[in-house]
């Protein structure tokens, strides 16, 4: 492991984030890197500007100041999340004064095990079974054979970073095909590679789980690979104005056409604009829309209201976008600004953020 880098011994480090200060966690960001920090419990702004004046760096979900006047010190902000939409509508994101990294490749872990906990109730039936148990029903129902298993199944992946990697090798241990969506082409070795950061032992490092690759995010090519004959389509990919409102009415009838027993489960783990939603609701609701059921940790808006229709949608699973969070969030989200505050500020920092293209 690198020794801390001088350069940021001393530096004022602020910490943004909605749960009481992890003393651990502080104390380790003192001893390892000598920063200095403060921590404030908060979502999205902290109520004291004067706070920022002589910060140098911030982790944080989302709360920046508007103006680099605001902040004169600030050289680094870490987003503690897998994206960066939470802080890329502030006036100061992209800034070239200021160094912008995330925390992909925390997530994969505990959000592949959403999605097939989700998947495998709903294959499953376990609300049957869950109400059964309720009622004090013990006696042998035929429902389960019915059911299908994960073998043979086609997972279609859209967005086949971190998250999508590590989703696709727990899919290709169940026994299932795994198709791959990403924005550019990837047709070499290299190209399929990860080259981002990434927990020991997770993921697919080389790109060798898909069975398929799909390039574009355009119609044509979206429509392309809905039509592969897709069980379940896991969306996971960033909110750019390429997504945003990707899959509607359209793309479920390409479902419908092609995906087996006509229609495939939809798994949103991205964000909620991603999806329309009032189309999403429909086709729940219709039989041969091409939507079987879905489950949905991100919606329009967050927290969804009490009286938003999507809670009474048939075979639909709702979390308030908490599918990545676990007790060591905040450490492994934080441990890669550790290893970028071990290097000068003018060095190849992980996870550097894509300001042009805002992920």
């Amino acid at each position: 492991m690198a020794e801390p880098s001088k350069f940021w011994q001393g530096a004022h480090l602020l910490i943004t984030f909605p749960i009481p200060e992890q003393r651990d966690i502080v104390k380790y960001l003192t001893s390892s890197i000598g920063v200095r920090t403060i921590w404030i419990s908060c979502m999205a702004s902290v109520d004291d500007p004067a706070t920022y004046h002589n910060v140098d760096i911030i982790a944080t979900l989302g709360a920046l100041q508007p103006s680099r006047s605001a902040c004169p010190k600030l050289k680094l902000v870490h987003s503690i999340t897998a994206g960066v939409d939470y802080i890329s509508n502030s006036p100061i994101f992209g800034d070239p004064s200021i160094r912008w990294t995330y925390s992909s490749g925390i997530h994969g872990a505990p959000m592949a095990e959403w999605v097939f906990m989700t998947y495998m109730a709903f294959q499953k039936e376990w609300d049957f079974y869950r109400e059964a148990q309720r009622n004090r029903e013990g006696g042998f129902h035929f429902n389960a054979m019915r059911t299908r298993d994960l073998v043979g199944q086609r997972m279609g992946i859209m967005g086949y970073g971190s998250i999508g990697r590590q989703i696709g090798r727990v899919a290709q241990a169940m026994g299932m095909e795994v198709l791959a969506l990403t924005a550019t082409e990837k047709r070499t070795k290299e190209d399929r590679r990860e080259a981002g950061y990434r927990l020991p032992g997770m993921g697919d490092p080389e790109g060798e789980v898909p069975v398929e690759w799909f390039s574009g995010l355009g119609k044509e090519a979206l429509h392309v690979f809905l039509a592969a004959r897709i069980d379940i389509l896991v969306i996971s990919l960033p909110l750019t104005e390429q997504t945003r409102g990707m899959l509607g009415k359209e793309e479920f009838d390409v479902l419908a056409k092609h995906s087996p027993y006509g229609g495939a489960f939809i798994s949103n783990i991205a964000r909620g604009e991603v999806i329309n939603q009032d189309e999403l609701i429909a086709a729940l609701k219709t039989e041969g829309s091409g939507v079987r059921g879905a489950a949905l940790d991100v919606s329009i808006p967050e927290p969804l209201p009490p009286d938003s229709p999507l809670w009474e949608a048939p075979n639909c699973f709702i979390t308030p976008h908490n599918s990545s969070q676990n007790i060591k969030y905040m450490s492994r989200g934080l441990q890669i600004m550790v290893e970028n505050l071990r290097k000068p500020l003018d060095s190849e920092f992980i996870n550097e953020v894509n300001t042009a293209g805002g992920y």
